[in-house]
């Protein structure tokens, strides 16, 4: 028997509903951020032109929604190959709240902050010179 909790059909439907659910809005909100991007800009030379602030916001919102897409699919992949809900990195059950609150996890909580903190460790610590 499996340790996931979430490894049968019955309990991954909600799952996959709020995933699917999830998945159409981020879409919709990818495409009118790329409708939007298709519109040209009449460039100023002014260096806070709103415009231009406005399209370099929304190229990284969709770059954002892009990978949440991919996380999303993801997560869908892990519900048909009866994987979802276990850890990635260590193979330990997510914790069900986890999946509630970020049902495209791969990742439990401890490896989560782990894999932070070892990003962390390798960037540059950034100062506040007064």
């Amino acid at each position: 028997m499996s340790d996931n909790p979430l490894s049968n059909p019955e309990s991954t439907t909600h799952e996959r509903e709020n995933l699917l659910k999830e998945q159409e809005q981020v879409m919709d909100e990818l495409n009118r951020l790329r409708e939007s991007m298709q519109v040209e800009v009449d460039i100023e030379v002014d260096e806070g032109d709103a415009e231009v602030f406005e399209r370099e916001k929304n190229a990284v919102l969709i770059s954002v929604l892009e990978s949440r897409i991919q996380d999303i699919q993801s997560a869908l992949r892990s519900i048909e190959k009866g994987n979802y809900g276990i850890c990635a990195r260590c193979g330990k059950p997510i914790e069900p709240g986890r999946l509630e609150v970020k049902p495209d996890a791969t990742l439990c909580v401890s490896c989560q902050q782990e894999i932070e903190r070892l990003s962390r460790r390798g960037r540059p610590s950034r100062q506040i010179q007064w």
